[in-house]
């Protein structure tokens, strides 16, 4: 635990809570380095089966603190916009899945954040907005050029980037930017059902399964056939999979221990 944020382990899921209240939860560098430490740790600790990112307070994150957006060298600019993006990296590499727990402002970095995640659980008091064309700045930033489009489409993209109006809860649902809203006193345990369900699975066919989804947004279709025979050839190998089956034919559920 860390004074801006906070982990907490409980039955595999790990969550991380960004923990600056009286700013949003916006990411200033203190707060981005430990962000990347902890996302590095949970990807590689085996106990961990599935991570949830959240925001203490009234907000899930604000973005980037503006307040770091003084004058720098643009070699030092193109460090700072390279470094807010490992967290996305992490994310998306990361062979767990990982949600966000969406609510009040999910802005700018703190979308970009979201976007990255695999499920986004969203109170249904959440707004979302990439309001960077608002400071003068390309709409593109923290991932959202890259996630945004492939999420809601094209033209719906456009309209959030080039304008940077704020999306309430229930279009967001509706244009497929989130994965499910929830009236925000039952967020906490929509998104504990959801995280618990996933932590079950085994953990060889989560990882080879959102690999396989993260390899579609960029290969053709014979490179993504070829990736889901040596996924499934190896999960076919595997002890969970003998297990998986047993499970199925006893009637039970199987207990999956990642072998």
């Amino acid at each position: 635990m860390t004074d801006t944020l906070l982990i907490d382990t409980t039955d595999a899921v790990r969550t991380l809570t960004l923990n600056r209240p009286e700013k949003l939860n916006a990411i200033d560098a203190p707060l981005l380095e430990t962000l990347i430490d902890a996302l590095e740790d949970a990807k590689n600790n085996p106990d961990v089966r599935t991570i949830v990112i959240a925001g203490v307070g009234k907000s899930f994150c604000a973005g980037a603190d503006i307040g770091q957006m003084i004058d720098r060298t643009p070699a030092d600019w193109e460090w700072i916009v390279d470094r807010y993006l490992d967290p996305i990296r992490l994310i998306s590499s990361c062979g767990k899945a990982v949600i966000a727990r969406c609510h009040g402002n999910v802005f700018g970095g703190g979308l970009g954040l979201a976007l990255a995640c695999d499920f986004r659980i969203a109170a249904d008091t959440a707004k979302f907005c990439t309001p960077f064309v608002k400071l003068a700045l390309a709409g593109c930033d923290m991932s959202a050029g890259y996630f945004l489009p492939r999420l809601v489409g094209l033209g719906r993209a456009t309209d959030m980037m080039m304008t940077g109006r704020i999306v309430h809860a229930e279009e967001a649902q509706a244009i497929g930017l989130v994965t499910q809203i929830v009236p925000e006193n039952q967020l906490d345990a929509s998104l504990g059902k959801l995280a618990n369900r996933l932590a079950a699975g085994a953990p060889r066919t989560s990882a080879f399964t959102k690999n396989a989804i993260r390899k579609s947004l960029d290969l053709t279709m014979e490179a993504e056939f070829d990736y889901e025979i040596f996924a499934q050839v190896q999960c076919l190998q595997s002890a969970d999979h003998r297990e998986g089956v047993a499970a199925f034919r006893e009637k039970r559920k199987p207990v999956f221990r990642g072998e």
